[in-house]
C-alpha cells in the first residue's frame, strides 16, 4: 500500500481544530511564499479586450475583496448580488493594488495602475489564478466530490482513507481544509471558495508535497457563471446524489444537474499525466440516484457505482446493514467478493458515503477494495454531522447540517424508528435561497417530529418571521405554541427544546452543523451550534459534557 499506515488521532482530525497536533510524518504548514510575477507573465491566460495604462507591474497576490488588497495586488472587480466590484476599485488601489481586471471602462484612471478589460472578470479569474500559481492541480491527483448531500463527509472519508494508506493528502471542504499538515476550520460559508483561493490552496498543497487533493465541488463552483473550478485538472469525480436545491441560482433542476455534471466532463478535458505517471481517471456515482445515468453519459472515462443493490455496476455495494447509535455494520461486496465491514459513523446514510470513499481510494491507488475494508472502522465523523452532545442528560441531543428536504428525508426516518420518546426538531431555512423547499422542510419535519421549533438559519436580507411562516405552512397539523413554535432567536429556540425534552426524547438541531455564524441583513453574529447546545444543557442543570 506504500508508505506505511498512518493512524489518525480522533481529536485532531475532526475534533478541536486548534489542538495544535500534527500527524506523524507531517509538518506544520505556514503560508505560501509570495509568487511575485510580472503581470505580463500570466495575463496572456485570458483574452483582454482592452489594456489601459503602461508598465508591467510585479504582482504579489490576487484579490477580489478590496479590503484584502496589499501593495502589488491584482484586484478583480466582480459583480455581486448586491454590489458592483467596480465601486471598490479606488479602495483596492489605495491599499496598494497595481493592476485591475474589470468589465467596463476604468473611471478614473490611476497613472500607476494597469487596467485589463475582459468580458467577464469572474470567469477570467480562474484562468489567471491557475496561471499565476503555475497550475498546481497538474502536479497532484485531484478528486472532486459533488452532490446535494454528503459532499463534506465523503471528502473527509476519502482524505482519511488516503492518509490511512500512507499517502500525503490534502482537502478543501465546507467544514475544514488541510494543505498537507494540520487540519484547519473553514471560516467561510462557501462550499467551494473563489478560484483565487482554490488555486492558492492547491499551490500550498503542491509545495508541501501533497500527492492527492480532494475538493468539495459545489454546483455553484462547477457552474461556468462562477468558474471557480473551471481550471482545476480533476482526475476522478464522485456524485453522491442530486436532489432539489439551489434553484435560486440555477433556475431549473435540469440546469442544476447539468452544472454538477461539469465535474465529470472535466475528466475528459484534462491530461492525467502528472509528475511522470498516469493518474487513473474515473467517475463514481450513486447507482440508486436516477441522475447517475446522466453523469455516466457526461464522461468517456470508466464510471463505478455504489449502492445497496446486488447488481451494482463495477463498483461496491452494501447489504445486511445493521445500524446502531454509534454506526453501522454491513457486508461490502466488490469484485465478486464479500467482506464484513464496520463504520463508526452515526446514521445509516454514511454507509453510502463510506462505499463511495472506499471504491474511489481503491481505484485511485490501484489496489483491491479488500485492502480498504480493514481501515473503515478507523474513519472519524465530521464535526456537525450527526454529532451527539452528551452532558449527562436523560435524552439525546444531536447536531446535524441537514438543511434540504432530501437530507431531512434521509435523517428523520431511521431516527424515528430508533427513538422511543418524542423527537423535538429545531431548524430554519436560509434567506435568499430556494424558497420552494421551505414548506417541504416543514412537512417532512412535521411528519416525523412530535414538536417542531422553527428558528433562524441565515435570514440574510429577508425578514426572519416571513421565512419561518413559509416553513410552518408545510405543517398545518401542528398546534401553535404546543407542537409548533416560531422562535427566531436560535439560542432561545434551543433552550426551549431542552426545556421540553423528557427522558427518552431526542432534541435534533438541524441546519447549522459546523457553521460559525448566523447572517442577518445588517450584521453577522458569531455562532457555534455545538457550544450553544452544551450551554443550554448546562443552564438546564446538566453538567460535565462528555
Amino acid at each position: 500500500m506504500g508508505g506505511g499506515k498512518i493512524r489518525l488521532d480522533r481529536n485532531f482530525v475532526h475534533g478541536s481544530h486548534n489542538s495544535g497536533k500534527v500527524l506523524p510524518t507531517q509538518v506544520r504548514i505556514g503560508t505560501i511564499p509570495s509568487m511575485n510575477k510580472r503581470l505580463s507573465a500570466f495575463a496572456g491566460a485570458v483574452s483582454v479586450l482592452e489594456k489601459t495604462g503602461t508598465g508591467d507591474p510585479e504582482i504579489t497576490t490576487l484579490v477580489y475583496d478590496s479590503r484584502k488588497a496589499v501593495p502589488g495586488s491584482l484586484f478583480f472587480a466582480l459583480s455581486g448580488l448586491h454590489t458592483d466590484g467596480a465601486a471598490y476599485i479606488a479602495q483596492a488601489i489605495a491599499n496598494g493594488a497595481r493592476a485591475v481586471v474589470l468589465s467596463g471602462k476604468p473611471e478614473p484612471v490611476h497613472p500607476d495602475v494597469v487596467y485589463l478589460r475582459v468580458e467577464d472578470p469572474r470567469f477570467a479569474m480562474s484562468a489567471l489564478a491557475a496561471e499565476f500559481y503555475d497550475h498546481p492541480s497538474r502536479d497532484m491527483a485531484v478528486i472532486g466530490v459533488t452532490g446535494t448531500e454528503g459532499k463534506s463527509t465523503t471528502v473527509s472519508l476519502v482524505f482519511q482513507l488516503l492518509r490511512l494508506c500512507g499517502k500525503k493528502a490534502g482537502f478543501i471542504s465546507t467544514v475544514d481544509y488541510c494543505l498537507g499538515g494540520e487540519i484547519l476550520a473553514n471560516p467561510e460559508h462557501q462550499t467551494t471558495p473563489e478560484a483565487v483561493t482554490i488555486h492558492e490552496k492547491l499551490a500550498q498543497m503542491r509545495d508541501n508535497g501533497v500527492e492527492y487533493a480532494v475538493i468539495e465541488s459545489s454546483s455553484h463552483g462547477l457552474s461556468p457563471r462562477t468558474n471557480r473550478l473551471g481550471d482545476v485538472a480533476f482526475d476522478a469525480g464522485i456524485m453522491t446524489n442530486v436532489t432539489h436545491e439551489h434553484l435560486e441560482f440555477h433556475g431549473t433542476h435540469e440546469q442544476y444537474k447539468n452544472d454538477k455534471a461539469n465535474l465529470f466532463r472535466a475528466l475528459d478535458r484534462f491530461d492525467h499525466g502528472k509528475n511522470g505517471r498516469i493518474i487513473p481517471s474515473f467517475g463514481v456515482v450513486n447507482e440508486e440516484d436516477p441522475a447517475s445515468v446522466y453523469f455516466r453519459a457526461a464522461t468517456g472515462k470508466p464510471v463505478y457505482g455504489f449502492s445497496t443493490w446486488a447488481n451494482t455496476r463495477k463498483g461496491a455495494s452494501a447489504s445486511a446493514i445493521e445500524t446502531d447509535a454509534r454506526g453501522s455494520s454491513f457486508i461490502l461486496s466488490a469484485s465478486g467478493e464479500d467482506f464484513p465491514a464496520r463504520i463508526n459513523l452515526p446514521g445509516s446514510f454514511n454507509v453510502y458515503n463510506a462505499l463511495a470513499a472506499a471504491i474511489t481510494v481503491a481505484r485511485i491507488l490501484e489496489i483491491p477494495v479488500s485492502q480498504i475494508v480493514p481501515l473503515l472502522p478507523e474513519l472519524i465523523p465530521v464535526t456537525g454531522r450527526m454529532t451527539p452532545i452528551d452532558a449527562g442528560q436523560p435524552f439525546e441531543v444531536l447536531v446535524d447540517y441537514a438543511h434540504t428536504p432530501s437530507s431531512f428525508q434521509t435523517v428523520f426516518p431511521p431516527l424515528r424508528k430508533r427513538i422511543s420518546g418524542k423527537i423535538i426538531s429545531v431548524f430554519g431555512s436560509g434567506g435568499e435561497r430556494d424558497t420552494l423547499k421551505r414548506a417541504e422542510q416543514g412537512r417532512i419535519a412535521g411528519d416525523y417530529s412530535d414538536i417542531v421549533i422553527l428558528t433562524d438559519e441565515d435570514p440574510r436580507n429577508e425578514e426572519p418571521m416571513t421565512i419561518l411562516e413559509m416553513i410552518a405552512a408545510g405543517c398545518p397539523g401542528k398546534k401553535r405554541d404546543d407542537e409548533l413554535f416560531l422562535i427566531p432567536d436560535r439560542p432561545a429556540a434551543i433552550r426551549k427544546a431542552v426545556s421540553l425534552a423528557k427522558p427518552g426524547d431526542l432534541v435534533l438541531l438541524l441546519g447549522k452543523g459546523h457553521e460559525n455564524s448566523i447572517i442577518y441583513r445588517d450584521r453577522t453574529d458569531p455562532y457555534d451550534e455545538i457550544s450553544e447546545a452544551k450551554n443550554a444543557l448546562a443552564e438546564a442543570g446538566y453538567g460535565g459534557s462528555k
